[in-house]
């Protein structure tokens, strides 16, 4: 008989028994991995923190005690047992459950977040929104050990720390975050529970103390309870101990005989408190336990195997701008390669193998990442920071400070432009255009499509000053490449096609579409141009103008947003130009937070299709029409002689 079928919120958790508890946890496993194996998602993060997310509702008060889970992309159980159970098909689905914590969806989730190392600063405002208010419930911060990496983490434990307030923090150890943890603080947890000396030691006592005869086991039980106390008497509880907060553990995240009372006896201690839990990504899945890294975000897979349920026919945009990299660097030895934690996603796993010494790999440490590039650009170096779209907004100052007032030659591969599908809101690329542009001396670029995808790349490292090529997730077009790639002229754009009364300027993966519904209004007798504009900025100014003295209507297209993106950008040029008699129109994304859905469904809603655009030039150009006769047919009423001066 199932368990978790009658788990319809927390409180149903308090009449079990825990010794159902292992029970209901292998459910909920078998549960996460059935939908997961479905459409994808975070499986090898949310594996690990089943028996924890249990032990937290069952002794919490929740909703009244607030749970906060950093990055959110370990809440599936949190989601499970707190009312969601019979829509959990729908997870990462258009219109269904978000992958993340999301507040609109139940009271449960008590902060938004998708992007690493905000957990502990909004649980403390939390904490001092509930003393200002005289209230008493607990909160709990969730903090995965890759945020560690993440100085945003260690700015609200050091403010958290000072403030002695009550406040408690899990620390979810699980020696990653994304790809395999990095740096100091990674090395300094896991030191005392990975040492030769400690373990040497605590398996010669376990084996003596079992020895002893009829209290033997009792006293080896004991050890193992005092086991956990004096582990944190060594080295990982001083770090937290130092910034304030009273530290316990490390203890066994799977095991509730641990787990339970550890947990208990924290909730009830006064002031500031970390526990640190060790837990196992993607535990109760073999294939996610050998393969952690690619079962973090996951697409559908098969089950009984772990392989993917699809293999993409053609490379991704971010393989190819790798091997762009990679060939530029074997003629290069002063590039070297960045990443914030994200060595696979952004494919510079490709990049290592080949150049193990010129790869650097930060953490979960976007800002320091491209200060530490501006280090290397200020010594001759050149230095590439690949990083997604929504992952650069985090260091954005130290993109304009840093990096653009020195000119220093910097250069970004933004992946993930646009919009990324399933992981939704927190993860579109939906601002790079309108953050970098305004940016003295950054140039922005965007390819067409993969072709000319490595030829930027090659144009980015010759290039010195900051510069930048954003590309979409998602698999190429499949368009013929050229065998070298070559620089292109910076802020020079081509036409594509011909027109003389409409023209459609797009950029990125927007301008095949609108070639294609540029060829279908040709067809219906409106003469349509298309322009790649390549760059967002510098605008190739000759060509948009040359091109805007010939039609009646300018058309721009982007997979971003419409307030101070690229469209902003042509209009602000014919404006300085003083163009008149030309009607124009913006196509891109709304101002609203994108929700999650497949990239076509997306695209289709939001008018980026070739269909899209087509009725969108079509709208415009009979909507004009109409408001015209109209005007005529006004003024002729009024004005009975208008219609013989108009003949005359």
């Amino acid at each position: 008989m199932s368990i978790l079928k009658n788990i319809n919120c927390p409180a149903d958790l308090k009449r079990m028994s825990p010794d159902q508890f292992p029970a209901l946890a292998r459910e909920i496993r078998e549960q996460i991995i059935d939908t997961v194996s479905a459409v994808g998602g975070h499986l090898a993060s949310n594996l690990g923190v089943v028996e924890l997310t249990i032990a937290l509702h069952y002794l919490l008060d929740t909703p009244t005690d607030k749970i906060v889970w950093d990055t959110s992309n370990q809440c599936y159980a949190h989601k499970l047992l707190t009312g969601r159970r019979e829509r959990f098909h729908t997870l990462r689905q258009y219109g269904g459950l978000s992958g993340f914590c999301k507040r609109e969806e139940s009271e449960y989730d008590t902060f938004n977040a998708g992007h690493a190392g905000t957990g502990v600063s909004a649980a403390f405002g939390m904490v001092e929104a509930r003393d200002q208010m005289g209230l008493k419930h607990k909160i709990v911060c969730v903090v995965g050990d890759g945020a560690m990496t993440a100085g945003m983490t260690l700015e609200g434990l050091h403010h958290a720390g000072g403030m002695g307030k009550d406040f408690v923090v899990i620390l979810n150890d699980n020696q990653m975050s994304i790809s395999k943890n990095v740096g100091a603080i990674s090395a300094y947890l896991n030191r005392t529970i990975t040492g030769e000396f400690y373990g040497k030691v605590r398996q010669e006592t376990g084996h003596l103390l079992g020895k002893i005869p009829h209290i033997g086991s009792d006293i080896q039980r004991l050890a193992r309870r005092a086991e956990e106390l004096a582990k944190g008497a060594i080295l990982p509880g001083l770090l937290f101990e130092e910034l304030g907060f009273q530290y316990s553990g490390p203890i066994d995240g799977h095991n509730f005989d641990h787990l339970l009372p550890t947990l208990e006896n924290v909730l009830k201690m006064k002031g500031p408190v970390l526990l640190h839990v060790v837990t196992k990504k993607g535990l109760g899945y073999e294939p996610a336990m050998k393969n952690p890294v690619w079962f973090h975000a996951c697409p559908p897979f098969v089950r009984e195997t772990g392989a993917a349920a699809k293999k993409a026919v053609r490379p991704s945009y971010t393989a190819i701008a790798i091997e762009a990299l990679i060939k530029q660097a074997r003629q290069d030895k002063r590039i070297v390669a960045i990443t914030a934690a994200m060595c696979e996603g952004t494919g510079l796993t490709a990049f290592e193998k080949e150049f193990p010494d010129r790869l650097y790999d930060v953490g979960i440490a976007e800002q320091h990442a491209v200060t530490f590039a501006a280090g290397l650009a200020a010594q001759g170096m050149r230095p590439v920071v690949a990083i997604y779209a929504t992952f650069l907004q985090r260091a954005y100052d130290q993109v304009v400070h840093d990096v653009a007032t020195q000119n220093l030659p910097v250069a970004f591969l933004i992946d993930r432009g646009g919009l990324v599908a399933e992981d939704g809101t927190t993860h579109h690329g939906a601002f790079d255009y309108a953050y970098l542009r305004h940016v003295p001396n950054m140039i922005v670029m965007a390819p067409k499509d993969e072709n000319e995808l490595q030829h930027m790349v090659k144009t980015a490292l010759q290039h010195d000053g900051p510069i930048s090529v954003r590309y979409p997730r998602g698999i190429s077009l499949g368009v013929k490449m050229d065998a070298l790639p070559t620089a292109l002229p910076i802020g020079k754009g081509e036409l594509l096609k011909e027109g003389t009364e409409v023209a459609i300027i797009a950029i990125g993966v927007t301008v095949w579409q609108a070639y294609r519904a540029a060829e279908r209004l040709s067809r219906e007798g409106i003469s349509t141009a298309v322009v790649n504009a390549r760059f967002v900025k510098p605008l190739d100014h000759e060509l948009i103008l040359e091109v805007a003295k010939r039609v009646r209507y300018i058309v721009t297209v982007e997979e971003g947003c419409r307030m101070g993106g690229f469209g902003s950008a042509v209009l602000e040029l014919l404006s300085d130009a003083r163009v008149t008699g030309v009607t124009t129109k913006i196509i891109g994304l709304p101002d609203w937070y994108i929700e999650q859905g497949p990239q076509d469904l997306l695209r289709e809603r939001y008018g980026l299709t070739a269909e899209g655009i087509y009725q969108s030039v079509k709208e415009l150009v009979s909507g004009v029409a109409a408001a015209t006769n109209q005007f005529r047919e006004t003024l002729s009423a009024n004005y009975p002689s208008y219609g013989d001066e108009q003949g005359s």
